[in-house]
């Protein structure tokens, strides 16, 4: 019996880095979830201390009110949080790679595979404990800077010499 985290991974390296080869959106591991939630915690602690600092040096009650909003904020993108990494995806086309992202405000990106200059990847230090890596794609373009967050390493490394290679292949033709 496999967990869903299990079962992401397994799904997750069982995609084919070929264009056209998946005819559906392939998702972020799960285990991004964790790697999100603990980036909002850090920064809502440092947020709501730092607002916190004000009102209680002063002793002015009112200004609590601004901490007591951010900790609202803070909370309610934590809920959304796992909702938010469930949306990420990406799906390779003949032409070019789509990314998606976002819940009320919804980006898509369309990143053709003659246009990407450098493909590149990123682990920080809880990624690197959870066997994730960040993938970066970019263009001439400053507008289509891509990151694809929360990918297996090993899914990772694989789509970025493929992309690589179709990306020299597609420049070649121009």
């Amino acid at each position: 019996m496999t967990t869903n985290t299990e079962s992401d991974d397994q799904q997750a390296e069982a995609v084919a880095v070929t264009p056209g080869a998946t005819p559906g959106w392939q998702h972020v591991s799960g285990k991004y979830i964790a790697v999100d939630l603990v980036g909002w915690l850090i920064s809502a602690v440092i947020m709501v201390g730092l607002t916190s600092l004000v009102p209680f040096l002063t002793g002015l009650t009112p200004l609590w009110a601004l901490p007591a909003i951010l900790a609202v904020v803070f909370l309610v993108n934590i809920l959304f949080t796992p909702r938010r990494v469930r949306a990420i995806a990406y799906q390779l086309r003949d032409d070019d790679l789509l990314f998606r992202r976002g819940l009320m405000f919804e980006r898509i990106v369309a990143v053709p595979y003659g246009r990407m200059q450098l493909v590149d990847i990123n682990r920080g230090p809880l990624d690197r404990a959870l066997g994730l890596s960040e993938l970066k794609f970019v263009t001439a373009a400053a507008a289509t800077g891509v990151v694809i967050p929360g990918l297996p390493a090993a899914v990772a490394e694989e789509l970025r010499d493929a992309l690589v290679e179709l990306a020299e292949s597609r420049r070649a033709g121009l």
